[in-house]
């Protein structure tokens, strides 16, 4: 019987095991920053946090728990027990942390037991009732008792999951117990039961059942005489029986959302004290003590209180808000990061190619700037912009021009004296714009500088800007943006004169968003400023 009860008790738990983790989901416990749960007494602790003075947050105000439950007593004494027999608490619970918390229960229960062994070895009350020959002794007791319990809870902490649907804890306390015991020694008409213990096989290996059987269809339900107890020798309390008393146990509670719960536990419960069961070990010849407890194995409905709290403690993972914020910081000061930059030229020591001394201007990779590619970094170079043909350069990079003038190179002028510019300037690059724009990239105006640098060291050179296409209004207009933006830019950048330039726009057999530029040849003269062509053409 005991085995059946057992197991039917196993497959509740797992059942109340798999409702409870279908049904609650796994979230986050409180907000830490929510000052409406922390209790005054903490709010120094709290504002000190929040202001990043103290690592650790305050502890939240929880809520309360009452709980009602109900289930099996029996008491493991002399006697075997009858079961189920059944018993009902109350308890309320508060946490004092995330893992201890103190319980304050009453349970009150009544136990049943009956011997299917024949006994010769009884006092008081069989002898009093007339009992001379062999019994069987039983008992009816009625138990309650008070108690406060410490309950330690053994999974909320958690390194993996933010929550849990179910807790574990064991707990253990000291309480106070009263008892009050009867047997069922006469029938209903104040008879003794000797004729039918006289008639029933004592053989109790092979007829225990059989037993059992008879003994409930002979007797009734009475239980009418006071079992033997302690008289005055123990103290009383409402004439029952009082003993102090400690408890040991263990359950799981199954979560059903913030605020109800249904829990399984199993508690032991100790009196020193060895007439719980009306029947003393030292009667059956042995005079060592053989105290009684009693079990309570229970299933019970919680429920938590308070407006202004969180869950209870043990319901909550402590490591959630750490977990939180490593790994996604809302109240934890971050150091700003520093990367090293070694020569303190804006370019970290990870991606800076070169250690450069104080005051050298450096590029993006933070190497010494050298605009004209002689080999000469800007800081040591007396003469910034070096055109091509008069590389390589002297340590001051400085370069050394071939055929300056007229009297040097006279294979370059020609008839009547005049300079052959397109020989003495070289080829010029040519500047390319976007389709349809007028605006210089910013390589065009490196290409810009160079073609100055070159101006500048032939002084007696002009210079042919041509602009390309002319087949409608917006092709004429276009190629005269082009050929002018050209012309202002060295003009007002590079302060090269206006009169060393000729002006051509609409030309053919060119790109329309290139503009050539050439040297002058021998003799070749043109404006170096021209009317716009449709200057009040609509652009898009």
């Amino acid at each position: 019987m005991v085995s059946k009860k057992y197991t039917l008790l196993a497959v509740f738990l797992c059942l109340m095991a798999s409702y409870g983790f279908g049904q609650v989901k796994s979230s986050g416990g409180y907000d830490v920053s929510d000052s409406s749960v922390i209790p005054s007494k903490r709010m120094p602790q709290h504002t000190e946090f929040l202001n990043g003075t103290s690592n650790f947050p305050a502890k939240p105000r929880n809520q309360w728990e009452i709980g009602a439950k109900f289930g099996a007593v029996t008491i493991s004494g002399d006697i075997p027990a009858i079961f189920p027999t059944l018993g009902w608490g109350l308890h309320v619970r508060k946490a004092f942390g995330y893992v201890f918390s103190m319980r304050l229960e009453y349970m009150n229960g009544t136990a049943k037991g009956l011997n299917w062994k024949q006994n010769s070895f009884y006092k008081t009350p069989w002898t009093t009732a007339g009992y001379t020959g062999l019994v069987y002794t039983n008992y009816k007791a009625k138990m309650q008792d008070l108690s406060l319990q410490a309950v330690i809870s053994l999974n909320n902490i958690r390194f993996h999951k933010a929550k849990t649907g179910v807790n574990f804890y064991v707990f253990g306390g000291l309480g106070g117990a009263t008892y009050d015991t009867k047997v069922n020694a006469l029938d209903d008409g104040g008879n003794t039961y000797q004729s039918l213990f006289n008639g029933i096989p004592g053989n109790i290996y092979k007829d225990r059942k059989d037993t059992k059987d008879a003994l409930k269809d002979g007797m009734d339900d009475s239980y009418e005489t006071d079992a033997e107890t302690h008289v005055e020798t123990r103290p009383k309390m409402f004439d029952d029986t009082f003993k102090p008393s400690g408890m040991f146990g263990g359950g799981v509670a199954f979560k059903i959302n913030n605020r109800w719960n249904i829990a399984l536990e199993d508690r032991i419960t100790f009196l020193k004290d060895d007439l719980l069961d009306g029947q003393q070990w030292a009667e059956q010849g042995d005079l060592t003590r053989d105290y009684d407890s009693y079990n309570y194995l229970s299933i019970g409905v919680n429920y938590s209180l308070g407006s202004k709290s969180v869950e209870p403690l043990w319901w909550l993972n402590p490591l959630d808000y750490a977990y939180s914020e490593i790994r996604n910081p809302r109240l934890m000061r971050l150091p700003k990061p520093v990367l090293p930059d070694a020569d303190g030229y804006g370019v970290t020591d990870q991606f800076d190619q070169e250690q450069t001394p104080a005051g050298v201007p450096v590029d993006v990779k933070g190497v010494s700037r050298d605009t004209d590619g002689d080999g000469v970094p800007d800081s040591k170079d007396k003469e910034l912009i070096t055109p091509t043909h008069c590389q390589p350069v002297d340590a001051d990079g400085v370069g050394k021009c071939p055929c300056p003038s007229c009297e040097n190179c006279p294979d370059l002028c020609k008839g009547t004296g005049g300079i052959d510019c397109s020989t003495k300037l070289g080829a010029l690059p040519s500047v390319s714009f976007k389709k349809g724009s007028n605006a210089l990239s910013k390589d065009n105006e490196a290409v810009l500088a160079n073609v100055a640098s070159r101006l500048r060291n032939n002084p007696e050179c002009k210079v042919v800007v041509v602009g390309y296409c002319s087949s409608n209004k917006k092709e004429q207009q276009l190629s005269w943006d082009h050929v002018n933006k050209v012309i202002t830019y060295l003009i007002e950048k590079e302060g090269i004169s206006a009169d060393r330039f000729i002006f051509k726009y609409g030309e053919e057999g060119g790109d329309c968003d290139t503009v050539d530029l050439r040297g002058a040849a021998e003799g070749e003269e043109g404006p170096n400023t021209v009317a716009p062509p449709h200057p009040n053409l609509r652009k898009n």
